[in-house]
């Protein structure tokens, strides 16, 4: 009973891995890199950033308005790991992984209304970016 039950299992896994992987098939780049960039992950962290710089949100519609931008955030971490998007499997997923991370975090922050949290992420967000820029934009960030 056991072993069909090991069986039965690892046919589900099976099944579920080829899910996944239609499913990435599936996915479809629409605009470029640089779309991606000034559409999606520019202005969420532009918006995050901003709120940290001036003391965070003032109003509940501010609140909001940060909890999309770190959705936006994060969420653009994971098109940029997407089959088509990502440029290696290396530095390119970790630097993807850091901004998934930091827009899950800010908005965690932004629903819990934590401002010190909030304010505790201006570093993890900005070194996501910088550790991608240094290794993919050598022409903005010469390496040392």
């Amino acid at each position: 009973m056991r072993i069909l039950g090991w069986l039965f299992v690892g046919a589900m896994l099976t099944a579920t891995g080829a899910v996944v992987m239609q499913a990435q098939d599936a996915a479809q780049p629409v605009g470029t890199m640089a779309d991606v960039m000034t559409s999606m992950v520019y202005p969420a962290a532009n918006d995050l950033l901003l709120s940290i710089a001036r003391g965070g949100p003032k109003d509940e519609k501010e609140w909001i308005a940060l909890q999309r931008s770190a959705v936006l955030l994060g969420e653009s971490g994971n098109v940029l790991m997407m089959r088509g998007r990502a440029r290696d499997q290396g530095e390119w997923m970790t630097d993807a992984k850091m901004l998934v991370d930091a827009g899950a975090a800010a908005y965690r922050a932004a629903r819990a209304k934590d401002l010190n949290a909030l304010t505790a992420l201006d570093a993890p967000i900005n070194a996501s970016c910088v550790s991608c820029h240094k290794q993919y934009r050598p022409n903005v960030h010469p390496r040392s």
